[in-house]
């Protein structure tokens, strides 16, 4: 297996470039452009490249066969969207009885391993969870980040988010849920989070990782409980925060955030450098004290 690099074996800038890469704000060529000037060359800026691309293998905190859970792919409608959606759903063996469910929302690349791997953390922790793919339209998650991210810019994004309140309703109202359900996102997924709960009033509670606020005049909708994360170094996402946390005020929301310091945005992500160990094992088990106490 690839040795697992850390974010600090990079320089700063070089992984603010990769940000601005992998969010679609500068071209590949871009990227290896400006780390070569860092780095002082084109290899060493080629070589970096591919050291921060994700390494699938690491995404398994519970693998697919762990005996506290049983996983596997779901169908189901989307009328107000893209038609027949496809998901990954897991639930917890064992047990009797309806259980508290977990929307788990990709990145902008759509269901690869590691956002599997989250679903099925959940359902470990006593949670019915689904990971919806929002590439199911063009033939779901191809099997590479890079590829990915080009098909979800394709995407019309309002057609996205009404397939978001599709698998909403869909776990909602499974028959293994007792209907009460949060929503955990990262990156593009954390900013569904956040709109999820303007427009799904019985969102039970809602756990967005550095993702973007939703418009300022919706926040007066909120019911949900929200739990944030975010990232201490991601200055891009974070600019945006400090007038949404005076909204929530205003508006007596119910919310708490955590900012993860000395960390990169995506550090929840087990599958890159920029994962940290520390900060994302926090993080998770705050999400899932979360859920269970505004869900159970």
């Amino acid at each position: 297996m690839t040795e697992r690099k850390k974010a600090r074996d990079f320089p700063q800038e070089i992984l603010r470039l990769f940000d601005g890469y992998v969010h679609g704000h500068i071209e590949r060529r871009d990227f290896l452009e400006g780390a070569a000037k860092v780095l002082g060359g084109g290899a060493a800026a080629l070589a970096v490249f591919e050291a921060l691309k994700p390494t699938y293998a690491w995404a398994e905190q519970v693998p697919p066969a762990d005996e506290r859970i049983r996983a596997e792919y779901v169908t189901y409608p989307s009328p107000d969207g893209s038609g027949t959606m496809r998901g990954y759903m897991a639930v917890p063996t064992g047990a009797t009885g309806t259980k508290p469910c977990v929307l788990v929302i990709h990145e902008n690349r759509g269901l690869n391993p590691y956002i599997e791997d989250v679903v099925r953390r959940f359902a470990a922790a006593d949670f019915v969870a689904l990971g919806p793919d929002a590439l199911t339209p063009l033939g779901g998650y191809p099997g590479n980040d890079d590829e990915g991210r080009t098909m979800q810019s394709q995407l019309d994004r309002e057609v996205m988010m009404q397939d978001w309140m599709a698998a909403f309703r869909f776990l909602r109202d499974h028959d293994t849920t007792t209907g009460r359900i949060g929503a955990v996102g990262f990156c593009y997924g954390g900013g569904v989070v956040n709109e999820l709960a303007v427009r799904m009033p019985d969102l039970g509670a809602g756990v967005p990782f550095y993702g973007s606020p939703p418009a300022l005049e919706d926040v007066p909708r909120i019911q949900a409980a929200l739990m944030i994360n975010l990232a201490g170094l991601d200055d891009r996402v974070n600019a945006a925060y400090p007038a949404y946390v005076e909204a929530l005020l205003e508006h007596d929301k119910d919310f708490t955030v955590h900012v993860y310091e000395g960390v990169n945005h995506g550090f929840h992500n087990d599958t890159t450098p920029r994962y940290d160990e520390e900060a994302a094992m926090l993080a998770q088990q705050r999400t899932i004290e979360f859920f269970g106490q505004q869900l159970r």
